[in-house]
């Protein structure tokens, strides 16, 4: 007979399941174990691309302006690769300039990044209670003269 398992061996599977759940539900909470990784800043400074990716930039524009059919990201990459192994280093140099720049912002950004994290929690909150108070004045001013609606219109 196809249906007559034995309970024995349709439990198996369950307990390689219930494994994988629960994997699963630990990451859906968002929550990650003491032996995890730390949850990311998304203060942080994002990584600059490479000059590779920032010739992708301009070239899946053109790729696809040439090929309005083409659906498959794959494709875009494939072609972007193949070109690029196929370029001098003459030709790849703007690109390469222009990773460097990004570079070299993501380096000032990440001192700053890196010196408000030294700081302290505190500090990032005193900047935003001050930026908070000068807006508020802003307001206040306003006020006083009349709204500032009137002030805009003429």
């Amino acid at each position: 007979m196809k249906g007559a398992k034995s309970k024995s061996e349709s439990k198996k599977p369950n307990a390689k399941l219930a494994v994988n759940k629960k994997g699963s539900a630990a990451t859906k909470a968002g929550g990650r174990s003491s032996k995890g990784k730390a949850a990311k800043d998304p203060n942080k400074p994002k990584r600059p691309p490479s000059a590779f990716f920032v010739f992708m930039e301009e070239f899946r524009k053109q790729f696809n302006k040439e090929h309005p059919e083409n659906k498959a990201v794959s494709a875009v990459g494939k072609a972007a690769g193949a070109k690029w192994k196929s370029m001098s280093d003459a030709e790849k140099a703007p690109y390469a300039a222009k990773a460097e720049k990004r570079k070299a912002e993501y380096e000032k950004n990440m001192k700053a990044y890196n010196k408000r994290q030294a700081e302290g929690p505190e500090a990032a909150d005193e900047e935003e209670s001050d930026k908070s108070m000068s807006e508020v004045n802003d307001e206040d001013d306003g006020d006083e003269e009349g709204s500032g609606e009137e002030d805009d219109d003429e």
